[in-house]
């Protein structure tokens, strides 16, 4: 029977990427000149840590972050940001963790919302990630473009396509 996986996976390369260059977009920037900022990405962790003076500069770090991410193809949706902290000094720490794999709360919303449209299709969920089977290709191919049309809350993507 033709199946397919729904998965939420984010490459890491092109995401080193993306935090790297963002990185030399701060270090040019004149507003940042003389900081302290630091950017970090924790590949063991999946995280960002931002380390910064105030918070107009937090926020235009996350905002390159973004943009950058958004050119290399990558969806800022996989990115949780999470609240600041106090640091050293007047310094402000941000982690911005990222979502890898549909946590238990989106594979559900994924299947409730697969069933619920009447599809001749079978969804289960695999541990972080959803199968989608069928008799007919086409009813797979209309199941990802329901789930393209409806937000999740992290980025999808379709893969393992079988007949």
């Amino acid at each position: 029977m033709p199946s397919f996986d729904i998965v939420s996976k984010i490459d890491g390369q092109t995401l080193d990427n993306a935090v790297n260059n963002a990185k030399k977009e701060i270090l040019n920037r004149y507003d940042f000149n003389d900081s302290k900022s630091t950017v970090d990405l924790d590949k063991k962790t999946n995280a960002i840590t931002i380390v910064t003076e105030n918070d107009m500069r937090l926020k235009a770090i996350e905002d390159s972050i973004i943009s950058r991410m958004m050119k290399q193809s990558l969806d800022p949706k996989a990115l949780d940001f999470g609240d600041e902290q106090a640091a050293s000094g007047n310094m402000i720490r941000k982690e911005i963790k990222i979502k890898e794999g549909l946590d238990k709360e989106a594979a559900k919303k994924v299947v409730k919302k697969i069933k619920d449209s009447g599809l001749k299709v079978q969804a289960s969920i695999m541990d972080d990630q959803v199968r989608v089977t069928a008799k007919k290709i086409d009813d797979l191919q209309a199941v990802i473009s329901l789930c393209r049309g409806e937000d999740f809350g992290q980025p999808l993507q379709y893969i393992n396509m079988r007949n």
